[in-house]
């Protein structure tokens, strides 16, 4: 986030927060930031901010987001997932809209080079048309929030209409410390007519990070090697793409998002990374969990406020997490 605000001309960092008194120093030695807090309350109440990063653990987004957004500045960018469940990310989205408050999650592979340049192939033509997409992943929650924010930007974020899945709670970890199921399996359907296949854990399905599925050829994402490639209609191999040009170089992916908030906030015009956006990607984890604790399928909008899977584990009804780690995306 800070090297986003530090590429622009119009921002300048003045202030930070660490409950840890060596990193928030740390970080204000290496980004030359003048002030810096141990209470984040206190450096809202003090600095005079119009934005505000939230780069914290899940559990504690909430009464961050909240606060800030009660404090009188015009944007926050947050890291995901928003929150370990349905009602608090509904909660710090609404609390943004109260008060007029621009958010943003950082999904930033929304501008990685491969990810615009497949959208651009998936609409093109050169695959007939789009009709699947899947993905393969760690997580549903952690890492499965960029994947189903990616499936809704191949789509052009039209809206879903319902979810069917499944979990395995015969062991559960923990992922930046909300617990998150061992593997998993959601399937969507879209409103216009678009499935998506979501697998995580031991159940990954594609052997490409993303795959896009259409009428006469096919689009992988790969996550290391040959980043993008296509088998387009009539072709008898892959063909290697190269994304460069896809989006503004000289700059990384997370950096391009924060230049786009502060563009937004000036303009008035919805962010890429916007919160409702990251609202319908939340979502699906939820309705995901959802549909496997009640065993059938969820038509949205997802009208439950908790985790299922933190409530089935509170029941009882999948295992309490083994291991107490940090593994997840990026």
């Amino acid at each position: 986030h800070a090297q986003g605000y530090q590429a622009s001309d119009d921002v300048d960092i003045i202030a930070c927060a660490d409950p840890i008194e060596d990193s928030g120093n740390n970080f204000a030695e290496h980004f030359s930031v003048p002030k810096v807090y141990q209470d984040y309350n206190e450096m809202l109440d003090q600095e005079d901010l119009d934005f505000v990063s939230v780069c914290t653990w899940i559990e504690m987004h909430t009464d961050m987001i909240v606060n800030a957004a009660n404090s009188g500045i015009q944007a926050i960018h947050a890291e995901k997932p928003m929150a370990p469940t349905w009602g608090e990310s509904k909660k710090q989205y609404q609390a943004c809209v109260d008060n007029h408050v621009m958010i943003t999650f950082c999904h930033q592979r929304r501008f990685g080079p491969e990810f615009v340049r497949a959208r651009e192939l998936a609409h093109d033509g050169t695959i007939g048309d789009l009709v699947r997409v899947e993905a393969s992943c760690g997580n549903l929650l952690d890492w499965g929030t960029h994947w189903f924010d990616m499936f809704f930007f191949y789509n052009n974020d039209e809206p879903v209409d319902w979810v069917i899945g499944q979990i395995d709670g015969t062991s559960t970890h923990r992922v930046f410390g909300v617990p998150v199921e061992n593997c998993g399996l959601s399937w969507i359907r879209w409103k216009n007519g678009l499935e998506g296949l979501l697998g995580t854990g031991g159940t990954g399905i594609t052997g490409a990070g993303n795959r896009l599925i259409g009428t006469h050829g096919r689009i992988e994402v790969h996550s290391s090697g040959v980043s993008l490639r296509v088998l387009a209609r009539g072709a008898s191999d892959w063909e290697t793409v190269d994304p460069r040009g896809a989006v503004p170089e000289g700059y990384n992916d997370t950096t391009l998002s924060v230049l786009n908030l502060i563009e937004c906030v000036k303009t008035g015009e919805e962010p890429e990374l916007s919160g409702r956006k990251a609202l319908q990607a939340t979502e699906l984890i939820f309705a995901t969990y959802e549909s496997s604790r009640c065993r059938k399928k969820i038509t949205l909008p997802l009208d439950i406020e908790d985790s299922p899977l933190l409530s089935m584990i509170k029941n009882g009804d999948v295992a309490e997490p083994m291991v107490a780690g940090t593994i997840g995306g990026v």
